[in-house]
């Protein structure tokens, strides 16, 4: 019997591209002999993180709708039949079992050709509000695993299947010990805390923002600072680094950025969300204002009214963030409150259940 094939697009952001990562490699522990193809938009994170990780991308000439750029709206069209076109190619030559769709532009053409040419196919909706691309899909995928309740605003209930998010698997466990995680960031001699400051996998500018202005308060608190700033931000950032503060683009391996945490800051995107209640660290959650329907702020508020993370607006960064955290950073019981809680929240069996709900697909 031959090996089974998997083909599988999600991109734009690590919010996407992470848990396809994460399924893929679930997929080859559960069959060992399988062989996958990762499609991708041109020119996007995913079309350097997925070699990274050990698989083969093809990408495609795609982009979504640009608010102000009309010129490059134009092309929107032709870009969608380039893609729908070379979609259909690498469909008939590497013949997929199964189609699996995380999100971003790259995998609209790519699930709705698998459907019209009848591959089984399955997405992954990582937030509690649908994107645009998933949405689209629900219609005319077999399945649709979800993180959230109440998903049939945006799906057909039929198809739900809720799992939780995938995750990395390196962060399902035990995370390696501290004095290795702070020897991965040249911080062996270490005695004091550590901060870790997250904003997504492409950065944060508002965060960014206001770390750089309080560098001075965190020098107060007796603390080390390690500091993803995003690749777009790092030659603006990088300057700052001192004692006591590690600035990097992009943390390659997040098992040890969360083993050497003492407290997190971080946006709340579905992916962060579910990697900090699976490593239970204590978190300030500031999110984005700038998403779809705001869930950032409706994943914060729904760990926070379990007294599970702290929530700060953006808005209210100056006037309470002082306060709010130098409470936390020197309070061990707050802190294992929050951390105790958060992992309670936590669906390690989530990434297995995605691949079980594929494995049904092959079966059909």
């Amino acid at each position: 019997m031959r090996p089974y094939k998997f083909i599988i697009s999600g991109g734009g952001t690590g919010g996407h591209i992470y848990p396809a990562i994460a399924i893929a490699n679930a997929l080859k522990q559960r069959f060992p002999d399988a062989v996958f193809l990762f499609v991708g938009a041109k020119d996007r994170m995913e079309m350097e993180k997925v070699p990274q990780a050990g698989y083969p991308i093809r990408g495609l000439w795609i982009s979504g709708f640009q608010r102000g750029q009309w010129i490059k709206n134009l092309l929107i069209p032709f870009k969608l039949l380039s893609s729908f076109f070379t979609a259909f190619r690498l469909l008939r030559s590497f013949r997929p079992d199964v189609a699996i769709g995380t999100g971003g532009y790259a995998s609209a053409p790519l699930l709705r050709m698998a459907s019209l040419i009848g591959v089984p196919s399955l997405i992954q909706e990582q937030n509690g509000y649908a994107g645009v691309t998933n949405t689209l899909l629900g219609r005319h995928v077999q399945t649709i695993c979800v993180a959230y309740d109440r998903m049939d605003r945006f799906f057909p209930a039929k198809k739900l299947v809720l799992t939780g998010n995938p995750v990395r698997r390196d962060l399902v466990g035990q995370l390696p010990e501290r004095a290795k995680a702070l020897d991965y960031f040249d911080l062996k001699h270490l005695t004091g805390k550590v901060l870790l400051v997250l904003g997504g996998s492409l950065g944060a500018r508002r965060i960014n923002e206001f770390v750089a202005s309080r560098l001075a308060y965190f020098a107060r608190q007796d603390l080390t600072l390690i500091w993803q700033c995003g690749p777009a931000y790092f030659e603006a950032n990088k300057s700052l680094s001192g004692p006591g503060l590690v600035i990097v683009p992009f943390i390659q391996d997040m098992a040890m950025a969360y083993a050497a945490a003492d407290v997190v800051i971080s946006r709340s995107g579905a992916l962060s969300v579910s990697e900090l209640c699976l490593v239970g660290k204590p978190v300030i959650f500031v999110p984005s204002p700038n998403v779809a329907e705001d869930h950032q702020t409706k994943n914060a508020q729904a760990l926070a009214s379990k007294e599970a993370a702290i929530m700060i607006a953006e808005t209210d960064l100056e006037r309470t963030f002082d306060t709010v955290f130098a409470a936390l950073f020197n309070d061990p019981q707050q802190q294992k409150a929050l951390s105790e809680a958060i992992k309670a929240c936590a669906r390690p069996e989530a990434t297995e259940a995605i691949v079980t709900e594929i494995q049904k697909l092959i079966n059909r």
